[in-house]
């Protein structure tokens, strides 16, 4: 809309107008605050990926050290058998 156009309008219309504004600015501003948190919440989804991932190598060493103490155990149980 033109400024000539603008200057041609009445108070109601130009009030209804920014009342049409108006409510298109918080309309977006909604949708802006939830676009962040949807971006916050994969963020965080993310770090706790990364964090998930490095856990499971953590146990997985765990297990692996746990399997070889198992495996230990049982050649020493065969060991004493033979004697």
């Amino acid at each position: 809309m033109t400024e000539k156009e603008l200057k041609k309008l009445t108070r109601a219309e130009l009030l209804e107008i920014l009342i049409y504004q108006t409510k298109q600015i918080t309309e977006l501003e909604q949708r802006l605050e939830e676009a962040e948190e949807a971006l916050e919440d994969r963020r965080i989804r993310i770090q706790n990926a990364g964090s998930i991932a490095e856990a499971s190598l953590e146990l997985s060493g765990i297990f692996e050290a746990a399997q070889r103490a198992a495996d230990q155990y049982l050649e020493n149980v065969k060991a004493l058998r033979r004697r």
